[in-house]
């Protein structure tokens, strides 16, 4: 009786010693750890943590490719796209062909008349990089005629020192479509003369190009046309101080409730479009 009280004794702590060692294996292949989270970062390459009795992590440095949103509605100037151009620069106010008034923020650009595109650039924001590796975020709010290259920049004086020395004259950068922070919603302007017979409509602090502006009817929603003075017109009145729905180059579409046709006042919302 008493060996076969020591036998089970002994078999029972064998059993428990055997589940203590298990669990730890389980847990690894199951549920990682703490330590196991840990690895995770942006940029990097980890190896996971191994079940040998030393382990160790590896860290290197990689260089990661991020696939651009899709902008359906995307003009020339198209995310991900890279453009190999020269900069100039000129005396701005911030104002210019887009119709903006002028702004206390120097870093703007006149846009070469081809990506200019009778004002679908207007209010976009690109990154600008020279080839000392200084780079700037800029916004769109003029147009630059011909002589101007396609692809060239004509930055604003402040904007270029970021880059070079302004006594360069020209340089080469490389410059891309991008969709910053920006604080505050878009905000709408109804142009000088707009009444409930005839109105142009302007989007402002947009965070990406604006593709298109619509407004509601008696009919329906009606699309409004363009022009290259960054204006939506409604030739007959047709929607004006109705709601106004704005769709950006990546096709989210922001209804706004009826403004009031305030000429040349600027009429902010608390609508925004999406970071990308």
């Amino acid at each position: 009786m008493h060996k076969r009280w020591l036998i089970a004794a002994v078999l029972a702590v064998t059993a428990a010693a055997a589940v203590v060692i298990a669990l730890p294996n389980r847990s690894e292949a199951g549920h990682p750890t703490a330590a196991a989270l840990d690895t995770v970062s942006i940029g990097t390459a980890t190896t996971a943590p191994s079940t040998a009795p030393e382990t160790t992590t590896t860290t290197t440095t990689t260089t990661t490719t991020t696939q651009p949103a899709t902008a359906p509605l995307a003009g020339k100037i198209k995310p991900g796209e890279p453009h190999n151009a020269v900069a100039t620069s000129y005396d701005s106010d911030g104002g210019g062909a887009c119709l903006y008034d002028p702004s206390p923020d120097p870093l703007t650009v006149a846009m070469n008349w081809s990506d200019y595109e009778d004002s679908k650039a207007c209010g976009a924001y690109v990154h600008v990089q020279a080839a000392n590796g200084r780079s700037i975020t800029v916004r769109v709010t003029n147009l630059c005629p011909q002589p101007c290259r396609v692809g060239q920049l004509d930055l604003s004086q402040e904007a270029f020192a970021m880059l070079a020395d302004p006594r360069q004259g020209e340089i080469p950068v490389t410059w891309h479509l991008v969709s910053p922070p920006l604080q505050g919603g878009i905000a709408i302007r109804y142009k000088t003369g707009s009444s409930q017979w005839w109105c142009g409509i302007q989007v402002i602090n947009h965070r990406n190009p604006v593709a298109q502006l619509e407004v509601r009817t008696n009919a329906g929603w009606k699309q409004l046309s363009r022009t290259d003075y960054n204006y939506f017109l409604s030739e007959n009145g047709a929607g004006c101080g109705s709601a106004i729905a704005v769709t950006d180059i990546y096709g989210q579409r922001l209804e706004l409730p009826p403004l009031p046709v305030t000429p040349n006042a600027t009429q902010p919302t608390t609508l925004q479009f999406d970071q990308h």
